[in-house]
């Protein structure tokens, strides 16, 4: 019996793996694919009051979900559906606040090896482009 082939990227089936892989909380994020290319997504955080802190700021810790959700569906671009991974770090720097505005996220694999994945995320305003927040992140492949 021969094994099923690797399905073929889309943006639908990229959009369908935030549904399928991921926890609740992080699909009510509200993630949309944007755009992908051979080890790198870039992903769209909605504004949301269910993910602001006080003055409109988006928080931290959506920062943080999102940058490491982007990556995993980055190294999906590069190294397929059929590869289980976990985070092993995720080193973040937030650069300045992000209000009034949806993020847009880009993952880019750095380094693929046999065991582990390095990788960047840039979050920036999806409106003014401007730079808020910084990831760099390690994955091990399972």
């Amino acid at each position: 019996m021969t094994a099923s082939p690797e399905p073929t990227l889309s943006v639908e089936l990229l959009q369908g793996l935030l549904r399928e892989w991921f926890a609740p909380w992080i699909q009510a994020m509200g993630l949309q694919v944007e755009s992908f290319a051979p080890g790198e997504v870039t992903l769209r955080l909605p504004q949301s009051d269910q993910l602001s802190r006080i003055g409109g700021m988006l928080c931290g810790q959506a920062m943080m979900s999102a940058a490491d959700t982007a990556m995993v569906l980055a190294i999906v671009t590069q190294l397929g559906t059929r590869r289980p991974m976990t985070t092993v770090q995720l080193n973040t720097s937030f650069l300045k606040p992000l209000s009034g505005q949806d993020a847009r996220i880009t993952a880019r694999v750095l380094r693929a090896g046999k065991s582990l994945v390095f990788g960047e995320i840039d979050m920036c305003g999806a409106n003014d482009g401007r730079s808020v927040c910084r990831a760099s992140t390690t994955y091990a492949l399972l």
